[in-house]
């Protein structure tokens, strides 16, 4: 079995894999000081919980956007299992596809298996959204070419600046407004109109500059932890892929390990 590790900038995801087949998932705050041996205390007792061992896993791989976090993983890896981690995007592990783009080295290894694994799921020209820590919008060739993006601030981001530099603005939780209406009567309906309904007219606006300037249909694949609720509310998404990124990770091994 894998097991793969997607470390974001908010949180780390372990998915242990059967061929391409997640058979457990399990989530951690991101903090780049969390030592190996902290990491085997959670991760191996949530491995029995499931009721695996150690021992069914036979190959793992890291992808990173904190580099500080890859040596820790690193040290859990080759401790506690005993094999020596695939790191993706380094040696035997490269994207294997083109980075049409200025400076390739500063692709986040999320976008890059987003990248990898939205053009091994689904077919033409596609543009990518991964509702993260930052929200970013990525564009896909018919021919897997990663063409460029779009980096804009997450909601979370977005939402504790407005509350983190005002003196009277209450924080609030982010969900659809009660009504359709945008015009708030109220301070707290005032800003999740402007929160969440700001942020659909920004992925909308986006996107639609971004087909306009592909020239060509392209699908819109959607990934991250709000691409659920935001697909609720607009007709933008032709998919919603919740695993995209590790099903990368999965991928990407596939191709290190053959």
């Amino acid at each position: 079995m894998l097991l793969a590790a997607d470390v974001g900038n908010t949180n780390v995801v372990f998915a242990l894999f059967e061929g391409r087949d997640i058979k457990a998932r399990w989530r951690i705050a991101t903090d780049a000081r969390r030592t190996g041996d902290e990491y085997a205390v959670w991760l191996l007792q949530l491995i029995a919980l499931e009721g695996y061992a150690r021992e069914d896993i036979t190959g793992i791989i890291i992808g990173s956007v904190v580099p500080r976090s890859v040596h820790n993983l690193t040290v859990l890896a080759q401790k506690y299992f005993g094999i020596e981690p695939i790191i993706a995007g380094q040696s035997g592990a490269e994207w294997g596809f083109e980075l049409d783009i200025e400076q390739p080295s500063s692709l986040g290894a999320d976008r890059a298996l987003n990248a990898l694994a939205a053009h091994a799921k689904y077919t033409g020209d596609l543009i990518v959204v991964d509702f993260g820590t930052a929200t970013t919008f990525d564009a896909v060739d018919f021919n897997g070419a990663y063409k460029g993006g779009i980096i804009a601030p997450g909601i979370n981001l977005s939402l504790d600046a407005l509350v983190g530099n005002t003196a009277k603005l209450p924080r609030i939780a982010i969900e659809k407004p009660a009504t359709d209406s945008v015009i708030g009567r109220n301070t707290e309906d005032q800003m999740l109109i402007g929160v969440f309904w700001g942020y659909v007219s920004l992925i909308e606006g986006l996107v639609d500059r971004m087909k306009r300037e592909i020239g060509r249909p392209a699908r819109v694949v959607a990934t991250g932890g709000l691409a659920l609720l935001f697909d609720e509310h607009t007709d933008l998404f032709d998919a919603v892929d919740s695993d995209l990124t590790l099903d990368g990770l999965a991928i990407l091994a596939e191709r290190a390990i053959s």
